[in-house]
């Protein structure tokens, strides 16, 4: 190979994992990681081990998709080391995870609305000076985390590293319940997600490097046998990539594309705005969709509503970072065990300008336009949590908001807005609207158990077509958009939806689009990829 000329082949996946288990959001802080480790990953695995077949017969049933079951055909030997290899390098966040419910605890029974000083001393070792006792106003008590000392204390990178291999399919074990165990044909990389080697390798997707990268690589990175260096040798190739010819934008208006579930692209002749990056590999045989060779070599603006897995995902985040200019998230209110700080996760993972945005709050586009931020209820299961945003933006004299995964809870909300920000030319609104129960996601994060009738009557729910035509009623769009409904076949390691005519998302969404273009309003349900310019 030339030493000049060498390109990563645009079909290879890079897989973040965490002690095995792919990276999602609530991995990174190492008190959420703790919980999940403890209470989730040992639990499932340890399941597995005792059950496997069970394991295996619910994996592959489509109607228990998303459940706590391993999908894992090879031997349950690899797993019972699995879990001897997480109980030993995990020792630590286990720990803190068992100190957060001693400590939880104490608080609970002994904080009745009298001074909390005495129980600053029955603090846990791991947690002592790290988090603040208090009340609120209903002498209700709450633990606040210093989450950045627990970074500074706990955080451990050599927890990280990436599985890679060259993409056939998109089919992927649900990633919430089954680790990853590389076979044969896939390699294993230690390598910390803030290393400056993962830009350089990514690059490598739109222009040449060199050989210099792969040999670092081996030597440095790759965990296996000379057979793997081949391998890791066959994710190169002399000849140019190809890069879509129009991925680089400079028409005179505004041009809208759609990768899939929430990701949606703004570009102008002078800003380029994404939305949630959940970008697809090219495969041998599937629905047509826009990939890394779809993106210009500059994003302006990668704006991040909320931190659940299919809307933060690390696995396009890392590949991308390099192109990016600003991260934007939702403002932390700080110190919530559900609720990490995303700025905080974010720049310690290696992303630079990461900028938190507050409700109402706006940031001025070169054109003379903005971005505002939106407050974003439901969908978290009735949790306190602020790390949530809708986005308005107006670029080139069109006005988009992006509602993701809002539930109207008060219309009032959106009458608001458009009073303060004037008519709206395109809603893009999510219409998930069943939605897992809360504990789905966060119950690994419960010290006690959860009563059954509250977890299912406190749903991760978004929209439905009275909710959602209330929000067109009130912000009067010319064009409506359903999107992140996580149908896309490359979504289904992290959503496992599976949708068919009589889902009541798809039955939903049909009654608002069809009542919009009813109205005479353009609308339709996004899926796959989808492209418009604006006239």
């Amino acid at each position: 190979m030339s030493t000049s000329s060498l390109h990563l082949r645009h079909n290879v996946r890079f897989e973040p994992l965490i002690n095995g288990w792919y990276a999602w959001p609530l991995l990174i802080p190492p008190a959420t990681y703790g919980m999940i480790a403890k209470n989730l990953h040992l639990r499932i695995m340890e399941s597995f081990i005792q059950a496997p077949d069970l394991h295996r017969a619910a994996a592959s049933n489509p109607a228990m998709r998303g459940g706590p079951f391993m999908d894992y055909a090879g031997a349950t030997e690899n797993v019972r080391s699995m879990v001897a290899d997480l109980k030993r390098r995990a020792a630590k966040p286990i720990r803190i995870a068992e100190a957060i419910k001693e400590l939880d605890t104490t608080v609970k029974a002994e904080a009745r609305g009298s001074s909390l000083l005495p129980l600053y001393q029955r603090v846990p070792a791991e947690l002592r000076g790290c988090v603040e006792l208090c009340y609120d106003l209903y002498n209700q008590p709450r633990t606040r985390l210093i989450e950045a000392l627990l970074y500074k204390r706990h955080y451990e990178p050599s927890f990280q590293s990436f599985a890679v291999s060259s993409v056939r399919t998109d089919d992927r074990p649900f990633v919430l319940s089954t680790p990853r165990i590389c076979d044969k044909e896939e390699l294993s990389f230690r390598l910390r997600f803030d290393s400056p080697i993962i830009d350089e390798l990514m690059s490598m997707r739109s222009r040449a490097g060199t050989t210099d990268i792969v040999e670092r690589l081996a030597e440095e990175h790759l965990e296996g046998s000379a057979e793997h260096r081949d391998l890791l040798r066959s994710l190169f190739t002399t000849t140019p990539r190809r890069v879509s010819e129009d991925a680089h934008y400079a028409g005179s208006r505004l041009r809208i594309r759609y990768f899939g579930h929430a990701t949606v692209m703004v570009q102008s002749h002078s800003v380029c705005i994404l939305m949630d990056p959940v970008i697809g590999y090219p495969v041998e045989q599937g629905i047509p969709r826009f990939t890394f060779a779809d993106l210009p070599e500059t994003i302006d603006y990668v704006l991040l509503t909320h931190a659940h897995q299919d809307h933060v995902m690390f696995e396009t985040m890392l590949q991308i970072r390099h192109r990016v200019r600003n991260w934007i998230v939702p403002k932390n209110s700080g110190g919530d065990l559900q609720d990490p700080s995303l700025k905080l996760m974010l720049t310690t993972l290696g992303f630079h300008n990461v900028h938190e945005l507050d409700e109402l709050e706006q940031i001025a586009l070169p054109d003379g336009g903005t971005i505002t931020g939106i407050p974003f209820f439901g969908e978290h299961g009735d949790l306190h949590i602020r790390s949530k945003l809708a986005y308005h933006v107006r670029v080139s004299g069109t006005t988009l908001m992006f509602v993701s995964d809002s539930n109207n809870l008060a219309r009032e909300l959106y009458d608001d807005i458009r009073s303060i920000l004037g008519p709206l030319d395109i809603l893009f609104i999510g219409m998930e609207c069943t939605g897992a129960p809360m504990s789905w996601l966060y119950g690994p994060l419960f010290t006690s158990p959860i009563d059954r009738k509250q977890d299912q009557s406190r749903r991760l729910n978004g929209s439905d077509f009275d909710s959602a035509l209330a929000v067109v009623g009130s912000l009067q769009p010319k064009a409506v958009y359903v999107y992140a409904m996580g149908q896309e076949p490359w979504l289904k390691h992290i959503s496992s939806i599976e949708y068919n005519s009589d889902s009541v998302p798809i039955v939903e969404s049909n009654k608002l689009v069809a009542e919009c273009q009813l109205r005479g309003v353009k609308s339709s349900r996004l899926y796959g990829s989808y492209q418009t310019i604006l006239s």
